[in-house]
């Protein structure tokens, strides 16, 4: 059965003054995938084992919401009463969303030459990976490893099923599917499960592109200040900045946090996970960041994937 990560929603309490003089309390949701990265991030903004927050401001409670990035994605294109105002999402979910959420330019999954790994049994040629008799799992269509996929081989020249990410190497391992792709710590586990690389798409996209590929990132939605009063989104995003770089300073405690998440890794694999996924692009993607957005936007508009990215994709821009 699927594994479920059911904690508390993230919320951030801002108090509001009425016209009564009486405080209000606005709740901001956020949400994170299940990966060691994600965890890294964000302990500081809600504490550990129930310890006071690192990170915070007077009138501002962190608790925490986490959910694998598909969901996020689903999630992110529902129903307006169960939107997240800050969630992670797959880079390549944007256009489907554009008119609710823009990106901040910290808390990004940056894949610098590297990336999700499309593996197999025993090697594979990309003609074989298009034959009709040859499915490929996919961790979602809204991911932006399925993106790559479909930019590398060709939109709609391969055969493909969605399969949880944290079942999907195993079933290719046994067999039930010829081919797959892995994220999270799957990127440096398929070995230990028999498989073979066939591509890394990171390194794909990087020869194709000359840019790094941006994987997960983070999103807050357009109507905060609208909904909660104007400074709300700039006081988030000071927030946000702020978790990471708490974060990259203490590294030794993120890493032993983020370990609760790292399923099948031990502290030093973990640590090499974290590292890819926080560093200075996680910092802020700057401008060869947000090149590599558009880049990667434009081109999945261009070969039908997905609707136009919106005018402004960056909180601000």
């Amino acid at each position: 059965m699927r594994a479920r990560y059911q904690l508390a929603a993230l919320q951030i309490r801002v108090q509001v003054p009425t016209l009564g003089g009486v405080s209000a309390s606005i709740d901001i949701t956020l949400g994170h995938s299940p990966d060691p990265d994600d965890a890294f991030m964000w302990w500081p903004l809600f504490g550990v084992d129930g310890g006071a927050p690192a990170i915070g401001e007077p009138g501002l409670r962190f608790v925490q919401v986490c959910d694998d990035i598909e969901t996020l994605n689903r999630r992110s294109a529902g129903p307006v009463e169960a939107l997240l105002d800050v969630t992670a999402m797959s880079c390549a979910n944007l256009p489907m969303v554009g008119d609710r959420y823009a990106l901040t330019a910290c808390g990004s999954s940056v894949g610098d030459g590297y990336g999700p790994k499309l593996v197999a049994r025993t090697p594979m040629t990309f003609d074989q990976l298009r034959d009709p008799s040859c499915v490929i799992a996919v961790p979602g269509r809204r991911t932006t490893s399925f993106l790559a996929l479909s930019l590398m081989l060709g939109p709609g020249s391969f055969r493909f099923e969605e399969v949880p990410f944290d079942q999907l190497m195993e079933r290719v391992a046994d067999g039930t599917y010829r081919a797959g792709v892995v994220i999270h710590e799957g990127q440096l586990l398929f070995g230990q499960h028999g498989l073979h690389l066939v591509q890394d798409l990171g390194a794909w996209w990087n020869g194709h592109s000359g840019l790094p590929l941006p994987l997960g990132v983070n999103a807050v939605r357009r109507d905060l200040d609208a909904r909660h009063g104007a400074g709300t989104q700039r006081r988030v995003n000071r927030l946000l900045m702020a978790s990471i770089e708490h974060a990259m300073a203490h590294r030794e405690q993120g890493v032993a946090y983020a370990l609760r998440f790292a399923r099948g890794m031990e502290a030093s694999l973990a640590g090499t996970f974290v590292d890819m996924y926080v560093n200075r692009w996680t910092l802020d993607c700057g401008p060869r960041g947000r090149e590599a957005v558009d880049r990667l936007l434009s081109e999945a508009a261009a070969a039908g994937l997905s609707p136009p990215a919106p005018r402004e994709v960056f909180v601000g821009a």
